[in-house]
């Protein structure tokens, strides 16, 4: 395992204010937030964590890398309309209805046509937090849709899944995180070292599991590691 199953710490959040530019649109028959220009070239897909596609954080997040890389991002439903409940203190029932045979076929239910949509030569970047990482790792298999990923505190993710990738891969991973270990960190190190994978690992301190989407901005170590990650994926992206 390169990183462990969603815990106690993947449930923790701080709410962040603002509204979000885009809207929720009804693409390739999952409800997705839309955001960015329809002109745009160059895509990006959020594949989110256990609060789904409507935390207004993600929503926020989105807006962002669209008006720094402008990108049109898509952060579609793969959650089946069931994010986890904010005071749901067990994620075992949760987990169990969401497991990869009910998740990866929404993800390429959705990214297939995308990437039929937009052609073979258009750039689509998949990002995944926490729940999400799992299966933007998948995508840049060999038989994946991404031309490239990012991913920040995954969760979920084998190490069989990282000795699989044959694209580029940003990781934004946090000091202090029981998901993503230190020890797992390395071993992913190791693995795609062996490989010879195209990849980043960004290692912020002062900062936990969930920060790039759900820590506490007040905080200004957090505001900075979750404002570098977002610069961070968009530079990665840019290359690609």
């Amino acid at each position: 395992m390169a990183s462990n199953p969603p815990g106690a710490c993947c449930i923790e959040s701080n709410f962040h204010e603002g509204t979000p530019l885009g809207n929720h649109q009804n693409v390739f028959g999952l409800d997705t937030y839309v955001t960015g220009s329809e002109n745009s070239k160059r895509v990006i897909v959020i594949l989110t964590d256990i609060y789904g596609h409507k935390y207004n954080n993600t929503l926020l997040v989105a807006d962002q890398l669209a008006k720094l890389g402008g990108y049109k991002v898509y952060i579609p439903d793969i959650l089946e309309n069931d994010p986890v409940p904010a005071t749901h203190g067990d994620l075992g029932p949760w987990l169990q209805k969401h497991t990869q045979e009910v998740t990866k076929p929404i993800i390429e239910g959705f990214l297939k046509p995308l990437r039929e949509q937009v052609g073979s030569e258009t750039f689509v970047g998949v990002i995944g937090y926490c729940f999400g990482a799992k299966y933007a790792i998948q995508q840049i298999a060999s038989d994946g849709y991404a031309t490239a990923a990012a991913v920040a505190h995954p969760s979920f993710v084998t190490i069989e899944e990282v000795e699989a990738i044959k694209k580029p891969l940003l990781i934004s991973a946090a000091e202090t995180d029981p998901i993503f270990t230190v020890e797992l960190r390395h071993q992913t190190e190791e693995a795609l070292a062996k490989i010879k994978a195209r990849y980043q690992l960004d290692l912020f301190s002062g900062v936990v599991h969930g920060y790039a989407v759900r820590g506490d901005i007040k905080d200004p170590v957090v505001k900075y590691a979750m404002t570098k990650t977002i610069s961070d994926q968009v530079q990665w992206f840019a290359q690609f």
